[in-house]
C-alpha cells in the first residue's frame, strides 16, 4: 500500500469522525429542547385547568319594554300629479326639476292665444246682451214692451256673463300654478310639447311632514291596544337607510280598519315632522316602536349559544349535571333575551364557562349569582 493510499484513508476516517460528532451534538440539542418544552408546558396546562371557574344564574321574570323594528314606507303628506287641463302647446316652463316652489308660484303655461280670443268674444257678446237688456228695461218701464220680453233680455244677459266666466276659467287652465309649497319631481314633457287634456306634466311633494306606514302583526297590535292608556300618544323612531336614527320622533296617528288576511298584519301610520326636508317621498327605513311585555322570562344573551340557527343554554340540575336545552326567543334586547319556551323560573343556567363544558358533564364547584345582580352589568361575550 502506498503512502498516497494511506493519506486518503486517514482523510476519510477524519471526515467520518467529524460527521459522527456533529450528529451527536444535534441529537443532544434536540433532546434538551424537548425536555425544556415539556418542562414549560406541564405547569402551564395545570395552571389553565386550575383556572376554570363556572358561574351560574337563573332566569328573571318581570315586566319590561322591548324595541320592535318594522320595515316602513315613507310618504310625503301631500304628493300629487300635475296634469294639463287644456289642450295646446307647452309655451313656458318657469321652474326646474328638484326645486322648491311656493304655493301660487307659476310653473307651466300652455299657449293661451285661443283661450284669450274666446274670452274676448264672450266679453263682447256679454256687452251686447247688457245693452240689449238695458234698452228693453227702459221700454218696459214705459210700458212699451211686456214683462216677458224684459225677462227674456235679462236671461240672455245672464247667459252671456256665464260664458265670460267659463272663458276665464279655460284661460286660467293654461296657467298651472303650485297648489301648495313643495318639491318638484322630474318633467314628463318638454318645452314646445303638444299636450292633450290630462297629460302628466310632473309631480309635486309637500314633505314638511311625512307619513310613515308600517305593518304590525296581530298579536303585537293587541298588546299595544290593551296596554295603551286612553288618549295616550305613542311615539316611534325612524331608522333611516344609512342605519342612523332620524332626528325627530314620530307619533302614531292612525291605524287602518282591517287586517290583511294574507299576512295577518294591520297597517299603522306615524307622522314625522321634517323641518329640514331631509326625508323624501318614496324612501324606506325601519320604524322602531317600544312594545310593553308583561311578566316575561329574561336571561342574558351571553348564557346562550347557537347550533344550526337554534338557541341553546346549559341547564344545571340538582346533581350538578349539565344538560343542553333548546330555547325559543320571544324578543331581543341589548344583551338580553326574552324566553318564550324552554326554561322555567327556578332553573339554573351556566353563565360563565359555557365553552368549557359539554352536555351531561358534571361540575363539582360553581358560583351562583342572583339574576337581579347579573342583568344590570351585562355585556355579550364576543370571540
Amino acid at each position: 500500500m502506498t503512502k498516497t493510499h494511506l493519506k486518503n484513508i486517514n482523510k476519510n476516517r477524519i471526515v467520518v469522525l467529524k460527521s459522527k460528532t456533529i450528529m451527536s451534538r444535534i441529537l443532544t440539542f434536540i433532546g434538551l429542547s424537548a425536555l425544556i418544552c415539556m418542562a414549560s408546558c406541564g405547569p402551564h396546562t395545570e395552571e389553565k385547568e386550575e383556572g376554570i371557574k363556572f358561574t351560574v344564574t337563573s332566569p328573571l321574570r318581570k315586566d319590561t319594554l322591548v324595541i320592535r323594528d318594522y320595515v316602513c314606507q315613507i310618504r310625503a303628506i301631500q304628493h300629487i300629479e300635475l296634469r294639463a287641463l287644456e289642450r295646446g302647446y307647452l309655451q313656458n316652463i318657469f321652474v326646474d326639476e328638484g326645486k322648491f316652489v311656493r304655493k301660487g308660484q307659476m310653473m307651466f303655461q300652455i299657449m293661451p292665444l285661443m283661450y284669450k280670443a274666446e274670452l274676448q268674444k264672450s266679453e263682447a257678446e256679454a256687452k251686447f246682451a247688457e245693452i240689449e237688456y238695458l234698452n228693453t228695461k227702459q221700454l218696459a218701464d214705459s210700458n212699451v214692451v211686456s214683462v216677458n220680453e224684459l225677462a227674456l233680455a235679462k236671461a240672455k244677459f245672464d247667459k252671456a256673463k256665464a260664458e265670460v266666466s267659463l272663458a276665464q276659467v279655460h284661460l286660467g287652465f293654461t296657467e298651472i300654478k303650485a297648489p301648495f309649497d313643495g318639491i318638484m319631481d322630474r318633467f314628463q314633457v318638454r318645452l314646445g310639447s303638444l299636450l292633450d287634456e290630462g297629460d302628466l306634466l310632473t309631480t309635486l311633494s309637500d314633505n314638511s311632514k311625512m307619513w310613515v306606514y308600517f305593518n304590525v302583526p296581530e298579536a303585537e297590535y293587541l298588546n299595544y291596544k290593551m296596554s295603551a292608556k286612553k288618549d295616550s300618544v305613542m311615539r316611534v323612531k325612524l331608522l333611516m337607510a344609512n342605519n342612523l336614527l332620524f332626528n325627530n320622533s314620530g307619533i302614531v296617528e292612525a291605524i287602518e280598519a282591517d287586517f290583511n288576511n294574507e299576512t295577518g298584519n294591520i297597517a299603522f301610520r306615524a307622522t314625522f315632522p321634517n323641518p329640514d326636508r331631509l326625508l323624501r317621498h318614496g324612501e324606506t327605513g325601519n320604524v322602531e316602536m317600544t312594545v310593553p311585555l308583561k311578566n316575561v322570562l329574561i336571561i342574558p344573551q351571553k348564557a346562550t349559544f347557537e347550533v344550526l340557527e337554534k338557541k341553546y343554554v346549559f341547564v344545571v340540575d340538582k346533581d350538578k349535571v349539565i344538560h343542553q336545552r333548546e330555547i325559543v326567543i320571544a324578543a331581543e334586547m341589548p344583551d338580553l333575551y326574552m324566553i318564550k319556551e324552554g326554561l322555567s323560573d327556578n332553573e339554573m343556567i351556566v353563565l360563565e364557562g359555557i365553552r368549557k363544558v359539554k352536555d351531561k358533564e358534571k361540575i363539582e364547584e360553581f358560583e351562583y349569582l342572583d339574576p337581579k345582580v347579573v342583568i344590570p352589568h351585562l355585556k355579550v361575550y364576543v370571540e
